[in-house]
């Protein structure tokens, strides 16, 4: 069984790494055909990557791919990790959906996966966050991620455009599996503490265990795919729209709301501090501007 794990786990780690660098692909692009606009006359955003560690270096690490400053995005971050290690009594108890699993004498972990949140420019342009992971334990593997989006000023148009592209990859892996997986999304992005979504919802899920690991790996490759069906042609439609001051205070505060669920609620924040790794990485999701009331 080790064995099997051993090459699925390098299956894993490669098809994240290839997701990033089809995205961060098709993000330059998108800076590169920004020729109108108030930020137009800036040099096209680029990634800058800089590599990160857990436990220095000793449980493994990862590559942020951060672009700031660019003609679409103000910031975006394209993270991919592989680490492993012992968990840690606190790191266990923020696995809330494996609550089930009984550790034993046994504490050790291997985690691979990408993250990504990307901060615009324009109001009209919603933030997004995706993220799909695979995670092992002698006792059990599993995947979880999703991606969710996060308008300033919502256009219903965008949000059904958003969730169908989901719920069709979801279909050709089980029709069972979008109304399932968008009820977890509105049940996890709730900001609590404001009784508010944090956006408008997605697909998000944890703890993907049929039984069949081909099956499950190939639905989390599609959930990986349909991000960037999903996200660029929203924002491409979005980021030539004119905005105005009350557009950008709300933007900012709408951000606010977004840190704040990152810092209370969010597991995987939650997740990578305890468990040791780099904060610069586990803090990338945060919006370089925000405001609160």
């Amino acid at each position: 069984m080790t064995d099997i794990f051993d090459t699925r786990k390098t299956r894993a780690s490669d098809w994240f790494k290839t997701l990033r660098d089809d995205i961060c692909t098709a993000f330059e692009t998108l800076e590169d055909t920004q020729t109108t606009g108030p930020h137009a006359h800036l040099p096209a955003g680029r990634f800058e990557r800089t590599k990160t560690m857990r436990d220095g270096g000793a449980g493994g690490g990862g590559e942020m791919s951060v672009m700031r400053g660019g003609r679409v995005f103000e910031k975006v971050g394209v993270n991919i990790s592989t680490v492993h290690g012992t968990l840690s009594p606190v790191a266990q108890k923020s696995m809330a959906a494996r609550k089930d699993l009984d550790f034993g004498d046994d504490h050790r972990f291997w985690a691979s996966g990408i993250s990504l949140v990307a901060h615009m420019n324009s109001p009209k342009c919603p933030a997004v966050h995706m993220n799909t992971r695979m995670f092992w334990t002698p006792h059990a593997a599993w995947f979880g991620g999703g991606s969710d989006l996060n308008p300033m000023i919502e256009v219903p148009e965008d949000t059904a455009f958003f969730h169908d592209v989901q719920k069709q990859a979801c279909d050709k892996h089980d029709p069972a599996y979008y109304p399932r997986f968008k009820e977890w999304a509105d049940e996890y992005f709730m900001i609590k503490h404001w009784n508010e979504p944090r956006g408008v919802g997605g697909i998000f899920f944890d703890d993907l265990d049929t039984g069949d690991w081909d099956a499950d790996f190939a639905f989390t490759q599609d959930a990986g795919r349909a991000f960037l069906n999903a996200f660029l042609p929203i924002t491409e439609k979005r980021r030539t729209e004119a905005w105005t001051d009350e557009d950008r205070e709300i933007q900012l505060r709408k951000r606010g709301r977004y840190a704040e669920f990152n810092l209370v609620y969010d597991r995987g924040t939650h997740f990578g501090l305890q468990s040791g790794h780099d904060p610069s990485a586990v803090l990338m999701s945060l919006p370089p501007v925000a405001k609160w009331y």
